[in-house]
């Protein structure tokens, strides 16, 4: 009897064997597939991070705002408020470089996208990334309806983007010369020309 018993035991354990190594090689390659993507993604969300990072909102209480503004830099990018046309600082400012955001420093206008608009105020056709402007409706005025620009990371009021500007975009984006801030770049810069309104 114990002679059978051994027979079936080790015909069980001849043919159950190859079978236990296929699972368990099988096994053991899901497991680095696993972890081989959860290091791919790991790698994928540290790449991506930084831009992340760049985006993290910047709320500060208006105490603090109107302590680190100038008061038409506070009234304009705090309270919606417009400087008078031809009044700003860079509405003919021609050189090179990069338009920050006066509350945050974020990046959100290239001068090789400005133009003369003719309008005293700043006009760019494009924002230097279109994920740094936030782009909200407008009713603040009776019987007209807008398109507001604000800063993305800050929340900071900026101006008005029209549908009256130059190629490639056909925008304008009207911008207060007190909701922004300029890098200069030594580079030649290429402007381009256009039309037309207000901030």
């Amino acid at each position: 009897m114990n002679s059978r018993q051994d027979r079936v035991w080790t015909r069980v354990m001849v043919t159950g064997l190859p079978l236990f190594l296929i699972l368990g090689v099988a096994v053991i390659f899901a497991t680095r597939t696993t972890l081989s993507e959860e290091n791919s993604a790991d790698k994928i969300a540290q790449d991506l991070s930084p831009a992340q990072e760049s985006l993290k909102p910047v709320v500060k209480p208006e105490k603090e705002w109107k302590s680190l503004l100038t008061e038409e830099q506070f009234h304009v990018t705090r309270k919606k408020g417009t400087e008078r046309a031809f009044t700003g600082r860079y509405w003919d400012n021609k050189r090179n470089g990069i338009y920050q955001c006066i509350c945050c420093g974020l990046p959100l206008f290239d001068s090789t996208t400005k133009f003369k608009s003719g309008t005293g105020w700043p006009s760019f056709w494009e924002p230097f990334q279109q994920q740094h402007v936030l782009l909200e409706e407008d009713r603040s005025l009776f019987f007209s309806v807008r398109t507001e620009v604000k800063c993305r990371r800050c929340d900071a009021h900026l101006g008005h983007v029209f549908e009256d500007g130059p190629e490639p975009t056909g925008l304008r984006y009207c911008i207060n010369s007190a909701a922004l801030d300029f890098k200069f770049r030594r580079k030649k810069s290429d402007r381009r020309s256009g039309k037309q309104g207000s901030p």
